[in-house]
């Protein structure tokens, strides 16, 4: 029985361990932390009984059967609608930007086909190709939107000006002409009733896997193994001889008190006045639950340092330069393949980090059925 490694215990590491589990491999999987679930961790805070998640929200959404199917199988997923809600200029709005915030923001009554006329004539329509956010911002909605919504949120999110980030950002935030203020457009979606780590413990939950927790990784212990599945931080693994990667880290500022306090999940805060990017209500991701007490985390962004927790990867162009050198270094590696969010230099949604998960311990297997290499990537980091 050939023995593999595993390093990180999160849902990339997790569901690649169990897969290989579930095929005969031994299995080891390390973590630094003293948990497993990764940024997804969850845990009941002591004094008030309310699920939180420690690292800031996350809402399971997908499209893919399969992968829901998958994470049905370890705990049972309640119905929940992520419904956003932003403070700008003294006003409350609903986002994603839809039908009811156009009609708010411009005091109008449009129709959907008065409102996309409307902002079509809000675009700047001399921008042809946007290379920047401010630019797909400005001919995607106009000013007053970018201004409203994206111009402060994305200096505290970021760091930057919004001239500096690729428009690649912003094309991830739908414009609906109708009230539909669903944030996803998943078709399926939801919480898990126990929480985010307890599926993960679930999921290694199987005889052949050994999970090391509060524990490193050397790269000289790869020899030890058959193979090794790598979900750190692909510099980190080449002790960053070509310098470090960038990201973007969360300081969570706590707030206690009795009853409701925001009367929703999640509130951005757009105005570059308020220092802090969001508030997250935890009580709310468990409706099923009642708390007379209640948790808000206040989300700071900032630039990651040495010993922070790396959340989103800033991805700037020497950014790109660097990971292209780390790639190379990757493909001249023998034995292992880097995975998930850290290991690709990619920001990562929970539904696909899972698909990609599959994906690696299918070719991972496929590639031993035909005596062939286990590929480095499998997929394109660079993409």
């Amino acid at each position: 029985m050939q023995k593999i490694a595993v390093v990180g215990a999160g849902f990339s590491g997790s569901t690649i361990a169990r897969e290989l589990a579930e095929r005969g491999y031994e299995v080891d999987v390390f973590d630094t932390r003293a948990h497993v679930a990764g940024n997804c961790h969850t845990e009941r805070d002591a004094q008030s009984g309310i699920m939180l998640h420690v690292y800031g929200p996350h809402i399971f959404h997908t499209s893919n059967e399969r992968v829901w199917e998958y994470v049905r199988q370890f705990d049972r997923f309640m119905p929940f609608i992520n419904r956003v809600k932003a403070h700008a200029n003294g006003q409350v709005f609903s986002l994603p930007i839809n039908l009811m915030t156009i009609n708010q923001l411009f005091n109008k009554q449009f129709s959907p086909a008065e409102a996309r006329e409307f902002i079509a004539g809000q675009a700047d329509q001399s921008i042809i190709e946007p290379r920047t956010f401010e630019d797909q911002a400005l001919a995607f909605v106009g000013q007053k939107i970018y201004e409203t919504f994206f111009r402060g949120y994305t200096r505290k999110q970021w760091g930057l000006e919004p001239s500096e980030l690729p428009a690649s950002i912003l094309k991830r935030l739908p414009v609906r002409f109708n009230y539909d203020d669903n944030y996803y457009g998943s078709k399926f979606q939801g919480i898990p009733e126990h929480g985010y780590t307890y599926i993960v413990e679930r999921i290694l939950d199987h005889a052949n896997i050994r999970v090391h927790l509060s524990t490193s990784f050397a790269r000289a212990q790869a020899q030890d193994y058959a193979h090794v599945f790598y979900s750190g931080p692909i510099d980190a693994w080449f002790n960053y001889t070509e310098g470090r990667l960038s990201y973007r880290t969360l300081d969570f500022e706590t707030v206690r008190g009795v009853g409701d306090y925001q009367g929703n999940p999640v509130i951005n805060y757009c105005d570059e006045s308020v220092p802090w990017t969001r508030v997250a209500e935890h009580k709310h991701f468990t409706p099923w639950e009642e708390h007379e007490q209640t948790v808000l985390f206040r989300e700071h962004s900032r630039l990651c340092g040495e010993n922070d927790t790396p959340y989103y990867p800033i991805r700037l162009v020497h950014d790109k330069a660097r990971l292209q050198q780390y790639v190379a270094l990757a493909k001249a590696e023998q034995g292992v393949t880097f995975v998930g969010r850290l290991g690709t230099y990619r920001y990562l949604d929970m539904h696909i980090t899972i698909t990609e998960a599959l994906s690696a311990a299918e070719q991972f297997l496929a590639a031993r059925d035909s005596g062939v290499a286990v590929p480095t990537f499998c997929i394109d980091p660079l993409a």
